[in-house]
């Protein structure tokens, strides 16, 4: 597919409508070299993220720098997102109608825009349906923006390097999996064995964060260490003499106490009650043997001589007299025998109370208490999370290197079949095809014979190998860099077809006047005869007198005419 055009709209109208058309097409800046102005920021760059956007790349490549991309343009920014920019991309096969039309906007979540031919795709599936709609394929593995890293080359890590296209983090596995595609070496396992390298690159890091601290063999002597001390604890715990009803008792005992106190003083009350009792009977009886019966007889002859008819003798007086006294000692003692019952039964109740009180006190001091018990639960706790913490990292350690042996086990199967000697011959042989074309095309343009070559080293993260691709055209200059990168581009879109292999036919470069003018005028050729588009940005002034023709010139931009057309 060719790229037809890049439109750019906004809530105004439309602000660019840039048509493409087969072979050389230049992205040209007008600022002339020996002015004091620079082509900087006009936007001829842009053009080329603007389509990459368009082909899946993220829109903060559009507004912020690629040397740090916290740093933002805000003009720019504010211009895309404010008036609500559209960007129009079409793709065709022979340029006589759009076959694939992709729109898309800078706006995110509900008022996104991302269109291919009118239909809405979600942000998780439009990288596959851009390769679907544009290759005509869907993989796993390469994806469609790897496939198509080497034909959009605007980032210092596209432009720089042959081979090298995707972010400067791609390991080599991935590398592997791309180019092999690429060539035309595919085998049926290709994408399962770089999903499992890439599931053993991840549970190789998993391990090395559940070891940071202690490998396998240190967890397991800690985890005998916290079981020895929990064996001990529970011992300690055992020999503990912890009575269950040691709350129980003591409140009985307290109990008994206070019922000992009150029975004690009841009986302290009775008792004196009794002293007293006994000492008013003794009064009684000293008071009854103790009567004058002399002065009674005098008192009763003045009584008589006084009361002549008195009708008691003076025996009579004598016997009403110890009578009184007979009947006193009768009330006074009359309530002892109740409180000596009494005092008997709070004596018996008391000698119980006191035995009780001597069993629960044995009870309660001899038991070990619940403090110490708390201490030796509390460490035991403790201990068991330890041993739980160390089982489970133990469990999750033998886990993961039971997957990273399964993993391994995998790759050494698909491995027996990617590095037998038939598929090594194969991927030579599609690499020597290549060569052809890439040396036929660099003898063309710089009279040198370039090529690749293709190494099966070993690859540490999987104990195995892997195939590295790799250009071996050493020592060249940044112009002639840049030439072999487009000797290699162009090439291997006449290989792709030669072979059938899903490609596009567009070649997007950036800053192509560090090229010689001769290499710039064989490569015009060479893109026209080859029915390659070939897209560049390039300052006008730096131009050879051939390429100087304006029917070459899709966009001519300035200081005066940037390409979204904002006013300083």
């Amino acid at each position: 597919m060719f790229i037809k055009f890049l439109r750019i709209f906004n809530d105004n109208g439309e602000i660019r409508n840039i048509e493409f058309h087969p072979g050389l097409n230049l992205i040209v800046d007008n600022t002339p070299s020996s002015s004091t102005e620079t082509g900087n920021n006009v936007g001829k760059t842009t053009v080329l993220r603007l389509i990459d956007f368009c082909l899946g790349k993220n829109a903060k490549v559009i507004y912020t720098d690629p040397a740090n991309t916290k740093d933002e343009h805000k003009e720019v920014k504010d211009f895309l997102f404010d008036t609500n920019v559209i960007i129009e991309l079409a793709l065709t096969n022979d340029f006589t109608k759009e076959d694939v039309v992709i729109r898309r906007n800078f706006k995110k979540r509900s008022e996104a825009i991302r269109e291919i031919n009118g239909i809405q795709c979600r942000e998780d599936d439009f990288e596959k349906e851009l390769e679907s709609a544009i290759l005509g394929i869907r993989t796993e593995k390469p994806s469609f923006r790897q496939i198509i890293s080497h034909n959009i080359r605007y980032s210092d890590q596209s432009i720089n390097n042959v081979l090298k296209t995707l972010n400067p983090y791609t390991s080599d596995a991935e590398y592997e999996t791309l180019y092999l595609f690429m060539f035309g070496c595919q085998y049926e396992e290709g994408e399962v064995r770089q999903e499992k390298i890439e599931k053993l690159k991840s549970e190789v890091n998993f391990k090395l964060k559940l070891e940071k601290a202690h490998d396998k063999s240190t967890y397991k002597s800690l985890l005998g260490l916290v079981d020895a001390k929990i064996n001990e604890l529970n011992a300690n715990k055992s020999s503990l003499n912890i009575n269950p009803n040691f709350e129980s008792d003591l409140e009985k005992l307290n109990k008994v106490k206070y019922d000992i106190n009150s029975l004690t003083s009841k009986l302290n009350i009775l008792n004196i009650r009794k002293e007293m009792i006994i000492e008013a009977q003794e009064a009684a009886i000293n008071l009854k043997s103790e009567i004058d019966l002399e002065q009674l007889a005098l008192i009763y002859k003045q009584a008589k001589a006084l009361i002549p008819t008195l009708q008691k003798t003076f025996n009579d007086l004598v016997t009403y007299h110890n009578q009184m006294v007979e009947n006193k000692i009768i009330f006074i003692t009359s309530e002892l025998p109740t409180l000596e019952a009494d005092i008997k039964d709070l004596r018996r109740r008391l000698k119980e109370l006191l035995e009780k009180e001597d069993s629960l006190t044995k009870k309660v001091v001899k038991s070990d208490t619940y403090d110490d018990l708390e201490t030796i639960i509390n460490e035991l706790n403790e201990k068991f999370q330890q041993k739980g913490e160390y089982e489970d990292i133990i469990s999750q350690i033998e886990m993961v290197e039971n997957s990273i042996s399964e993993i391994q086990a995998d790759l050494r199967r698909i491995d027996e079949n990617q590095f037998s000697e038939s598929f090594k011959d194969g991927v030579q042989k599609k690499i020597d095809k290549f060569n052809l074309f890439f040396s036929s095309i660099s003898k063309r343009l710089y009279n040198e014979e370039y090529a690749i070559k293709v190494e099966q080293i070993p690859y540490k993260k999987t104990n195995s190998y892997i195939y590295k691709f790799s250009s071996f055209n050493a020592n060249l200059s940044s112009g002639k860099k840049m030439g072999e990168i487009s000797c290699f581009d162009i090439a291997y879109t006449m290989f792709a077809d030669d072979m059938n292999i899903p490609c596009v036919h567009f070649l997007l470069n950036d800053k192509k006047e560090l090229m010689s003018d001769n290499q710039l005028i064989d490569i015009a050729k060479v893109v026209e005869e080859e029915n390659i588009q070939f897209v560049a940005s390039i300052l006008k002034d730096k131009l050879p007198e051939q390429l100087q023709d304006n029917s070459l010139f899709i966009i001519e931009l300035s200081q005066e005419s940037k390409l979204f057309k904002i006013e300083n």
